[in-house]
């Protein structure tokens, strides 16, 4: 491996030669659509995702070396849909000793886009640093008619050089649009512009290479977290229910079961709870896992205390997280804490 990462950085150096007083970007490529190539030109779907190295993706944009001194590594080669809790553990460690070592002023990861939201926002809560971390990825395979992975390479690695983008918490870039790490959801199963951060909005676009921003990230984030995760091996395991007319409690009495030390319930309207699956999540919050109420709706935030009694049953309302970073969060917060009350805080802090 590290005789295969060598040959990486000698065939970039070869196509981004040092420039005096650029920024030192590390790419770190994770697979996905980006690295993907398809039988015909005209594929769109059912290609081959994660299959281009590093050097590749880089090579296919060689404008992005005079925005920065660039060096790639292959942290992984997957699928998203396959985007592991090992992985991001992986992930954060590297970005961290990179910017604990002087490697790199930031990071570019390149990413699948079916699970980037979520890897986005657990190092936006993991990344010990101000220095700026930017995902990336691809709706369109490298081998497609107009593949939008070279230009999306080019204006993050834009985005993580430029030093307006530090302290903003994790960034993730495509279509020309800068979004923050928290709100941003893939909100399209095809299209390029399928990222967007709802009601909340995005924080800025890419224009002529360079980034400009039209506000500020608000809530806590990177080095002001109190999540470490420096000597972590696994995360607790969280599962999400979804809510529906006449759910059964069966697949809440069976995560319980299973030992999930978190449950989130993805519910209806307002974090709504159906009658006869409450005495299922009230059981499993006093067995001592702690149940989140999200929603599925897709916007606006869970009232604490108002379609359910959290303070009686022991339940934490996700704010307006969606419930898949529901989960990422309370996967974090469970290394601290199994405090109801301390947890609630932490929804409303992140």
């Amino acid at each position: 491996m590290k005789r295969y990462a060598l040959a990486v950085l000698f065939i970039l150096a070869g196509c981004f030669p040092a420039q005096a007083g650029l920024p030192k970007v590390l790419v770190l490529a994770t697979g996905g659509t980006i690295a993907g190539t398809g039988a015909t030109a005209t594929q769109t779907a059912g290609y081959k995702a994660a299959v281009l190295p590093v050097e590749s993706l880089l090579a296919a944009v060689p404008q992005a070396g005079e925005l920065a001194a660039l060096t790639g590594e292959q942290l992984a080669q997957v699928d998203s849909k396959n985007m592991t809790p090992a992985i991001w553990l992986k992930l954060a460690a590297r970005i961290n000793k990179a910017f604990a070592a002087g490697e790199a002023d930031a990071v570019v990861v390149t990413h699948g886009t079916d699970t980037m939201e979520e890897t986005a926002y657990f190092l936006n809560l993991t990344v010990k640093s101000s220095n700026t971390v930017v995902l990336t990825g691809a709706m369109r395979p490298s081998t497609a008619l107009s593949a939008d992975g070279a230009m999306n390479i080019y204006n993050a690695v834009a985005v993580a050089a430029d030093s307006s983008s530090r302290g903003r918490g994790v960034l993730v870039c495509l279509n020309d649009q800068i979004n923050g790490a928290r709100d941003v959801a893939k909100t399209n199963t095809s299209t390029p512009d399928t990222f967007r951060s709802g009601e909340t909005g995005l924080l800025g676009y890419v224009q002529g290479g360079k980034p400009v921003y039209y506000k500020a990230t608000a809530r806590a984030h990177t080095a002001r977290t109190e999540f470490d995760v420096s000597v972590s091996t696994a995360l607790p395991r969280v599962e999400i229910l979804y809510g529906y007319a006449g759910v059964s409690p069966a697949a809440a009495e069976a995560l319980a079961a299973a030992g999930a030390e978190g449950i989130v319930y993805a519910g209806v309207g307002n974090g709504s709870v159906y009658e006869e699956l409450l005495p299922a999540l009230k059981k499993a919050a006093a067995a001592g896992a702690a149940v989140v109420r999200a929603s599925r709706t897709g916007s606006g935030p869970v009232t604490r205390n108002g379609e359910e009694n959290d303070d009686r049953d022991g339940f934490v309302a996700a704010d307006n997280l969606s419930p898949q970073k529901a989960r990422v969060l309370l996967m974090l917060a469970l290394t601290r804490t199994r405090s109801p009350e301390l947890l609630q805080e932490m929804f409303y802090k992140y």
